[in-house]
């Protein structure tokens, strides 16, 4: 292969504009030969169509699944199934894996059961839980069937954990040593493989009864006298472990804490049944991190960019309705004191002013006090101390800002009463959303509710009116 033939797995651009570049001139192709009256149309046509298909499934099979996966988001509908076809039966677990939750059920949706099962037989027992509320329970069962003892047992113990916990997140491939035996049994021992588990940076140390002794690192392994045994190198104290009904936030945190690659996961009484490794954290954090984005837009649900109108309706149409509402009532606010604004129209000209800082403002209050929820540094308690400090933070912005648009007020309506009020107005409704800020994801989080969701929705309806009527309300009692 020639270098400039090279791929750069880290541009995953670059491949995806390869792919659209094949497809483009694939239809312009079969466009012009479609066109042309001649003799041997159908022998031509297939020709063409054959060199291009191999061309782009060439490209297509050099990719890794996590490109491929990629690239068949960033496709719209129908180019998306033409390359999914292209994709070798093989690599199809891999990739189902690695699309979103949308588009992996536009595929599915495509798949004959028969192809369903061959790409969940490809996927192992933790993978394999991942996928399959995504399936059909008739395929479901077919692969259930088609396991062994052991892989059924693994299949039932991480469907069976809640979505959000260690259990869920677990895979069951790793290499567990005594501590009897040398470093060069275990060097041997370690030869016979093919290949070590992804992301094996350590061995687990257990008895017998697969109790968890400790841990030895590869590090031990490698720099001590092979005629060394386990016990005397291995690392008994802090061994950092967890159990399968551990909360998922709660090891990720412990993994960016302690710099773990992998970890243990026990059961009550110390049985080593799986371990936890950083890209299982790191896909975690990673579809957290998604859905609180989602979430603070008012979404429900990760979207297929290229979705039909009805879906991506159904999924934004609850906090749009919300919505309508708050801003319905924040256009009655304004209509109570249409009089006011007759009286004075600068009123007009300001009062977004007042209303869009006290939205930014307790947008930043609130995606400060959700980031805390979710990394664990908030409790109940603290409510009353985060209430203090962002009052505190409120006032002294809503004295400098309220004051300096105050001041801009004056020198352009040459009234001080308005450059007063504004200021007034200003500070009243930071403070407001300050409170607010606090309020909402804690008293969430106190309902059992997720403390993102809607958060900046509920926070721009309450600044809005609020602020308008701060503003309009002080406006009509000291300046008319």
């Amino acid at each position: 292969m020639s270098a400039q033939d090279e791929l750069h797995p880290d541009d995953i651009q670059q491949h995806l504009r390869e792919v659209q570049a094949l497809l483009s001139r694939h239809k312009v192709v079969e466009e012009l030969v479609h066109r042309q009256d001649m003799p041997r149309h159908e022998l031509v046509e297939n020709l063409v169509h054959k060199q291009h298909l191999a061309e782009l499934q060439t490209r297509l099979d050099k990719l890794h699944p996590a490109d491929i996966a990629y690239i068949l988001e960033a496709l719209p509908p129908e180019d998306r199934l033409f390359v999914w076809d292209l994709v070798k039966a093989d690599r199809d677990g891999e990739i189902l894996l690695e699309v979103s939750d949308a588009v992996r059920e536009t595929l599915i949706e495509t798949m004959r059961p028969d192809e369903l099962i061959a790409a969940a037989e490809t996927l192992d027992a933790d993978e394999l839980a991942d996928l399959a509320p995504d399936l059909p329970p008739e395929v479901m069962q077919d692969v259930f069937q088609a396991l062994d003892s052991e892989g059924r047992e693994q299949l039932r113990a991480a469907m069976s954990f809640p979505e959000d916990s260690v259990g869920a997140l677990m895979d069951f491939d790793m290499v567990t040593v005594r501590e009897d035996v040398t470093l060069e049994v275990v060097l041997r021992y370690l030869r016979r493989f093919e290949e070590l588990p992804d992301h094996t940076d350590k061995l687990f140390v257990v008895d017998r009864d697969d109790h968890l002794k400790g841990i030895l690192t590869l590090e031990s392994l490698l720099i001590n006298d092979p005629e060394m045994t386990v016990a005397s190198v291995m690392h008994r104290e802090n061994v950092i472990s967890f159990e399968p009904d551990d909360e998922a936030d709660d090891a990720a945190q412990a993994f960016e804490r302690y710099d773990l690659v992998s970890a243990p996961v026990i059961d009550r009484e110390r049985r080593v049944i799986g371990r936890l490794t950083v890209a299982d954290v790191v896909d975690f954090i990673r579809e957290e991190s998604e859905a609180e984005i989602l979430s603070h837009a008012g979404l429900r649900e990760e979207e297929d960019i290229f979705a039909s109108v009805w879906d991506s309706v159904k999924n934004r149409w609850a906090w749009l309705a919300v919505n309508l509402v708050t801003a319905f009532i924040a256009s009655r606010v304004i209509g109570a004191f249409e009089n006011s604004i007759e009286k004075l129209v600068a009123l007009a000209a300001l009062m977004p002013i007042v209303a869009g800082i006290g939205g930014n403002s307790g947008n930043q209050t609130i995606t400060m006090i959700v980031r805390a929820i979710a990394m664990g540094q908030v409790e109940q308690s603290a409510m009353q101390r985060l209430m203090k400090k962002e009052i505190g933070v409120a006032l002294f912005n809503g004295v400098v800002w309220g004051g300096l648009l105050g001041v801009l007020a004056w020198w352009l309506y040459g009234s001080v009463s308005l450059g007063v009020v504004m200021t007034a107005a200003m500070t009243l409704n930071l403070l407001l959303a300050a409170a607010a800020g606090v309020v909402i994801p804690m008293l969430r989080m106190r309902l059992g509710a997720d403390p993102a969701i809607g958060g900046s929705v509920m926070i721009t309806a309450l600044t809005d009116s609020g602020g308008f009527f701060i503003f309009l309300g002080l406006a009509t009692l000291f300046l008319l």
